[in-house]
């Protein structure tokens, strides 16, 4: 089965900087989208940044002009790049891949990671 393995959590200040790091044993599909998602406690998990193969991105609004996201698609690897972070970006973040093959769209989560900012 494919497996996402996530790194770079971690606990920074306010205003500090993180690079997570996310590699996939296989996409499954050329056509994939590479995402991270974060969930804190007593709230939904919610889609922070996703980029397609071919580079497109989307981002959550409270992220725009802080995280970028960025893929290395020799390596099934996609980062994260936070900066400027603040105490509600603390959450646990996840990894996640989709693949659509034909019809079908297939979900792949890596096991989390911990972002922590204090102030």
């Amino acid at each position: 089965q494919v497996q996402l393995v996530e790194s770079g959590g971690g606990q920074v200040q306010t205003g500090g900087s993180l690079r997570l790091s996310c590699t996939a044993s296989k996409l499954v599909s050329s056509n994939n989208v590479l995402g991270w998602y974060r969930q804190s406690p007593g709230k939904e998990r919610e889609l922070v940044a996703s980029i397609s193969r071919d580079g497109s991105t989307t981002y959550e609004d409270s992220v725009k002009g802080r995280f970028s996201i960025s893929r290395d698609n020799a390596k099934n690897t996609v980062y994260l790049q936070m900066n400027n972070l603040k105490p509600e970006d603390t959450a646990v973040y996840f990894c996640n891949l989709k693949a659509r093959i034909l019809q079908t769209t297939s979900n792949y989560w890596g096991q989390g990671t911990q972002v922590t900012v204090s102030s």
